[in-house]
Order: structure tokens, then sequence, then C-alpha cells
């Protein structure tokens, strides 16, 4: 028996009472479209909540599908803790595999940044253009992996203007900030074993950060990690932290202590 299709809607669907049907958004209505659904054939919903809906189509048409909520779930398939990337964009779409692979892989957030050596430069009308796909990609990725909170990809800035951000915001003191560098950095094993907050993990571009640039992430609570004798890429290396922490890192880190 294959598995129901798992569609993300924007509207929130605890609004709907059980016996309602309503019409699916465009996108999600052509994904049921697209494989053929039948009355009463079922698809999977989520809307961000953090619950998941079974609901089956009532009226298949070329312009609109309509389904009837069935059962409510609710379903915790998220990291904890908390992971948000805050990666210095690499070039040639990379940053594409990055948003789907930390999404499956259960970051929180992503925060695309520019620095000083940043290739690959976005601002205005193209930079929220770009901002919009990532976060189609994401929603792509929590379809397919399980997810009911889809990555949240925030809007592109540069690296100067969100460190400013986060002192202005006044983040919580249980928050763990790492850096990641080759330079005066000691083993993310040893490192992740300090505090059990939220982690907000800052990857560099190709070249990595200039050491004006490692410094201010240092005044902002910044701890620098490193990930071993290798260079990893600039879409390899943030990655890489994300699913040490997702396959238990942390905790094997902590009981070895």
């Amino acid at each position: 028996m294959s598995l129901a299709a798992r569609l993300f809607v924007e509207q929130p669907l605890a609004a709907f009472a059980p016996d309602e049907d309503f019409a699916l958004p465009p996108g999600a209505a052509r994904h049921v479209q697209v494989l053929r659904l039948q009355p009463g054939g079922e698809v999977l919903l989520f809307d961000g909540s953090g619950d998941e809906w079974t609901a089956a189509v009532t009226a298949m048409g070329r312009s609109e599908v309509r389904v009837v909520l069935r059962q409510r779930h609710s379903i915790d398939r998220e990291l904890h803790p908390s992971v948000t990337l805050a990666v210095v964009m690499p070039a040639n779409d990379r940053m594409d595999g990055i948003v789907e692979k930390a999404c499956e892989l259960g970051a929180w957030g992503i925060q695309p940044l520019m620095s000083e050596r940043s290739v690959l430069r976005l601002t205005g009308e193209r930079a929220q253009k770009k901002q919009a796909h990532w976060q189609g990609v994401a929603i792509a990725a929590a379809e397919q992996c399980g997810r009911t909170r889809p990555l949240q990809v925030a809007p592109v800035l540069t690296l100067s203007a969100w460190l400013a951000g986060l002192s202005a915001r006044g983040e919580s003191a249980l928050e763990r900030r790492w850096l990641l560098s080759p330079v005066a950095a000691e083993p993310l094993r040893v490192r992740s074993r300090d505090g059990q907050g939220p982690i907000v993990v800052l990857s560099g571009p190709e070249g990595g950060l200039s050491a004006e640039e490692e410094e201010a992430a240092r005044r902002h609570g910044f701890q620098a990690v490193q990930l071993g004798p290798r260079i990893l890429r600039a879409d390899t290396a943030p990655l890489a932290v994300l699913g040490w922490i997702a396959l238990g890192g942390i905790e094997a880190a902590a009981t070895a202590s």
C-alpha cells in the first residue's frame, strides 16, 4: 500500500470543521491533480503549526480541488535543541542544496548572509525572490521528509547587519553560538558539552571569514569550533555540524565527558 502524499498548505487547517470541505490552494491542488487522485482519495496536509491532518478528496476539477479533513494528528519530528544555520551563501546555486538538506536534518531556520569574501551578492528584489525560492525548497523538503514545521528562511543580510541585530534583540543567555573556524578553535565535541539551549551555527564562505569578521562574531558571543583536520567546503561544513547534532553527537559528547 502506497503512502498518502504529504502537502503543505498556508491556510490554518484548525479553522475548518471536520465535515467542512474547502478548496486547496493552487500549489497543493496541482500536486493532487498530477497524482490523479479521485474523490475519496487520501492526502496528508500540514500548515506549519506542528500538526498533520488526514484529508479526503471530495471533488476534482481542472481549476479546483476540494477536500475534507478527517483526522488530526499531533506529531513532533523536530530536532531538539533547535538549530539555526547562519550561512554565508555559496555560489553556483549550492544554497538550494544546503536548504534542502538542512530541512531534512531538522534545522529550525537558515539565515543567508553576505560577507567580505562573498561571491554571491543579493539585494533588493533579487534577494526577495531568492528567499521565496529557498522557502519553496524548504517546503518541498518538509513534504518529503515528514516534518510538520518547514524550515524558515530569513531575509538575506550582511554579516555585520545580522550581528548587530542579534545584539538589538537581546538573545537569551542560554543560546549557544558556534563559529566554524579552523583558527584558534576547540573541537566541536568539546564545545558542545557547554550549555543546553538553542544553537546558532555561523559558517563562512569559500575562503572563510576574514580575521576581522571572526573577531566581530566572537564579540557577539560566538565561540570558535573546528570540525577536524580537513577543510570542508562552504556547503559541506554547516551540514556536517547539523548532521552530527541530529544523529546524537551532543548526547554522545556529554556521556563521554
